[in-house]
């Protein structure tokens, strides 16, 4: 496992609960879909897995080894696992689309060469080399989207972390991002991402694992999870588009076999 969240529990100001007692692993290499409604606590986890906020109980481990919340701990937990927020423009502000993400390498101490390589490799990576020179308030939402991962890319993180990434997208840019993401996850990068969107989960994730009330509720590969349709409930989720077909028509068949006269 290259994350792993161990009893995490975590309250806002006011006593609303985020995380209580949560676990959860992360298989190197892997697409974790974290799915849940709205208010799960899923883009909570992601801020304590990259050491954004730190757990008021248990602990986050990086290869098995408790994560340091040191100046030179966060340094080196950030190199290794990147973030991208919901929101692009929480993360865009240089003035153009090229220093927004070279800032990521110059920060990590890299020369001007090796970070224009990086930048130029991450632009690629993401279908947006033509963007480089553009100022990113002109950007649409879209390409705000995919400039926002290339920056996390850039760091040449082990695993990207994405709130809710196809948010905000119509479906031809959801499928470009998600075509994009898919090379990343070819290329070794493990994937994590949270989504309240079931039929993202199915089409993408190799695992999912299904929140509720501030817990890990089931954590398994994504054709069983999303195939239970009681753990689904209790989340008030129900089974992929596809899934939900294929169970009526098996309902439907079982309930014509039954109707036929036997001899």
């Amino acid at each position: 496992m290259v994350l792993e969240a161990r009893a995490l529990s975590y309250a806002y100001p006011g006593g609303v609960m985020a995380l209580d007692g949560l676990c959860l692993t992360v298989g190197r290499g892997r697409r974790l879909a974290v799915l849940g409604p709205n208010g799960a606590g899923k883009s909570t986890l992601l801020l304590h897995l990259n050491g954004t906020l730190k757990p008021q109980d248990g602990q986050v481990l990086l290869d098995g080894v408790a994560a340091a919340y040191s100046s030179a701990g966060l340094a080196g937990w950030r190199r290794r696992v990147g973030l991208v927020l919901q929101e692009p423009d929480d993360q865009l502000f240089a003035a153009t689309v090229a220093e927004d993400v070279s800032f990521g390498p110059l920060n990590l101490g890299l020369d001007q060469a090796e970070t224009r390589i990086r930048v130029a490799e991450a632009l690629a990576a993401l279908g947006i080399a033509e963007l480089a020179e553009r100022a990113t308030h002109m950007l649409s939402f879209g390409q705000k989207k995919r400039v926002a991962i290339a920056g996390a890319l850039a760091m040449r993180p082990e695993v990207l972390l994405l709130d809710e990434p196809v948010a905000g997208l119509d479906h031809q840019g959801a499928k470009r991002l998600l075509e994009a993401l898919g090379q990343l996850s070819k290329a070794g990068t493990t994937l994590v991402f949270t989504t309240h969107d079931v039929d993202l989960a199915w089409a993408f994730a190799d695992e999912v694992a299904l929140f509720n009330g501030g817990r890990v509720a089931r954590h398994g590969p994504a054709a069983e999870v999303l195939a239970d349709r009681a753990a689904l409930a209790t989340s008030g989720l129900e089974p992929p588009l596809l899934l939900e077909l294929g169970f009526r028509t098996r309902e439907e068949a079982l309930a014509g076999h039954n109707r036929q006269p036997h001899a």
